[in-house]
C-alpha cells in the first residue's frame, strides 16, 4: 500500500539511482567538476548569480490515470455513501523531463548520454532500490526523510516501471516556454504504475460457511439453487406505486410495492431516509402475493416518518426457508398533507390575510417550508420545530372568491399533492383557501 507520499518517494528514488549513476561513472572527474541530480522546475535550476552548473534535473511536468488500474477496486462505498467497502487504489503514473545543464562544453551532452544509457538498464526501480534511496541516513532522518520512508512504495504489489516517451519538436517547445526557460537537451520519462491507497477501516464479510440450509442428518448444505427463469430467485422490487397515480406517498394511503418473488411470510417493509439517518419498519398487509406487497404506513406514526426521500426495501422469508432475505431498494418520495381544506379566510381592514395550516408529518428542525397560493410563494411566521401547524400573514393578500387558491403547502421542495391523478382527465383536487 503506497500513501500519498508515493509521487515524491518516486521522484526521490529516480534522483538517488541517476546520482550513484554519477558516481558509478565518475562523472565528476570526467567533466573536473562537481555534478548533481536536482528536482526542480527548469526556471529554478540556474541560481541567481547566472552561473550554470554540471547537473541534470528531473522535472515532474504532469501526472496522468493509469488506464490498466482505473477501474480496480469500485465501488469504494455503498449506495447511503458512508459505509466505507474498499480502499480503491488511485492510480497514476508520472511523467518526467530529464534535462542537462553544462558548464562547459559538451557537459549537458555527456550527463543526459550517462543518464539515458542508466535508465535504459535499470527500466524497474526495485524493491532494494526504492528501500535504498528512502532510507534515512544517519537514522531517524528529517520528518520528510521519515514520511518518504513510510510511503510504502516498496511494498506496493506492483513495482514502478520506467519508459521513455517521444515528445514532438512542438509539445518539448511548449513545455519550455510554459516554464519560462531557454531549452536544454531533454529526454522525457514515464514512471509507471503508482498505486496510493488509503488505509480507513472497511466493512469485511464473513466467509461463508454454508450455501443454504443444513441438513442436520447428513450435515450438508442445500447448495446451490437452480430454477427455470430468467428472473433470479431473490426478492425484487421493480416498482413502488401510491395511491391514484400519484408520484408522491401519503401517510394512511395504500402503496402497492411490485416485483416478483415476494411471497412468503412475515414480510415487513424497511424504509431508509439518509437526510435523517433514520430506519423504520412496517409490517406488510396480508393482502397480495408473490408480485405485491401492498404498504399503508398509519398517520399515528407520523412522528417516525418526515417528509422526504427514502429508500424502501422488503424483508421476508421465503417459502422453504427460515433465513429472512431482504430485496433491492427503490426510492421513494412521502409528501406532507394539509388538514382542513378547503378554508375562507376574511381580510382585516388592512387587506392583511391570517390564517393556521394543520398539516403531517410534522415539520423538524432544519426543515425548508413555505406555503404556494396559486403560483405565489409565502414564508411562514416563527415556529419551534417539531410543528404540525404554521401560521401565515399575508399583507395585501390577493382577493380569490370561490373556488379560492390552490394550495400547497412545499417542505424541503417536495409539494403537497393537487392533482387528482386517477381522474381522466385529470383535475385538482379540492385544496383551496377562499379570500375575500
Amino acid at each position: 500500500m503506497t500513501t500519498a507520499y508515493g509521487i515524491a518517494a518516486v521522484t526521490a528514488t529516480l534522483r538517488d539511482v541517476l546520482s550513484d549513476g554519477i558516481v558509478e561513472h565518475n562523472l565528476s572527474g570526467i567533466l573536473s567538476s562537481s555534478v548533481s541530480v536536482s528536482v526542480l522546475p527548469p526556471d529554478r535550476v540556474i541560481p541567481a548569480s547566472g552561473v550554470e552548473p554540471s547537473q541534470l534535473n528531473l522535472f515532474l511536468h504532469r501526472v496522468s490515470a493509469n488506464a490498466g488500474w482505473r477501474n480496480e477496486g469500485l465501488p469504494a462505498r455503498d449506495a447511503s455513501g458512508r459505509q466505507r467497502l474498499a480502499n480503491a487504489p488511485l492510480a497514476i503514473d508520472l511523467h518526467y523531463l530529464l534535462s542537462a545543464y553544462g558548464a562547459g562544453d559538451l557537459h549537458a551532452e555527456i550527463l543526459l548520454g550517462y543518464a539515458m544509457q542508466w535508465l535504459h538498464e535499470r527500466p524497474v526501480l526495485t524493491r532494494d532500490a526504492i528501500q535504498a534511496a528512502l532510507t534515512p541516513s544517519p537514522l531517524p532522518g528529517t520528518p520528510l526523510e521519515r514520511a518518504l520512508a513510510d510511503s510504502g512504495l516498496a511494498d506496493q504489489i506492483e513495482l514502478v516501471k520506467i519508459t521513455p516517451e517521444y515528445l514532438d519538436t512542438e509539445e518539448m517547445s511548449r513545455l519550455w516556454t510554459a516554464t519560462q526557460s531557454h531549452l536544454r537537451p531533454t529526454a522525457a520519462y514515464r514512471a509507471t504504475v503508482v498505486l496510493i491507497e488509503a488505509s480507513e477501516p472497511v466493512r469485511a464479510p464473513l466467509p461463508v460457511l454454508s450455501r443454504g440450509r443444513v441438513d442436520p442428518a447428513t450435515g450438508r448444505d442445500r447448495g446451490v439453487v437452480v430454477e427455470p427463469s430468467l428472473d433470479p430467485p431473490l426478492p425484487t422490487l421493480e416498482a413502488v406505486s401510491p395511491i391514484s397515480g400519484q408520484i408522491v406517498a401519503r401517510l394512511g394511503e395504500n402503496i402497492d410495492l411490485t416485483g416478483h418473488h415476494l411471497d412468503g411470510t412475515a414480510r415487513t417493509v424497511l424504509l431508509f431516509n439518509d437526510r435523517f439517518e433514520t430506519e423504520q419498519s412496517v409490517p406488510a398487509l396480508l393482502t397480495g402475493g408473490a408480485g405485491l406487497v401492498p404498504l399503508n404506513i398509519p398517520t399515528a406514526q407520523a412522528a417516525n416518518f418526515p417528509v422526504g426521500v427514502y429508500r424502501v426495501g422488503i424483508r421476508l422469508v421465503r417459502p422453504t426457508e427460515t433465513d429472512p432475505r431482504t430485496s433491492n431498494r427503490l426510492a421513494m418520495t412521502i409528501a406532507p398533507e394539509i388538514t382542513g381544506l378547503p378554508m375562507s379566510v376574511v381580510r382585516d381592514g388592512g387587506g392583511t390575510a391570517s390564517f393556521t395550516l394543520n398539516f403531517h408529518p410534522a415539520l423538524r428542525a432544519g426543515q425548508s417550508v413555505a406555503l404556494v397560493l396559486g403560483q405565489q410563494e409565502y414564508s411562514p411566521q416563527a415556529f419551534v420545530a417539531p410543528t404540525t401547524s404554521l401560521n401565515f400573514v399575508i399583507p395585501n393578500a390577493p382577493v380569490e372568491a370561490a373556488p379560492g387558491h390552490l394550495a400547497r403547502l412545499r417542505i424541503d421542495g417536495i409539494d403537497s399533492p393537487i392533482i387528482d391523478r386517477a381522474a381522466k382527465p385529470p383535475v385538482f383536487l379540492d385544496k383551496r383557501i377562499v379570500i375575500t
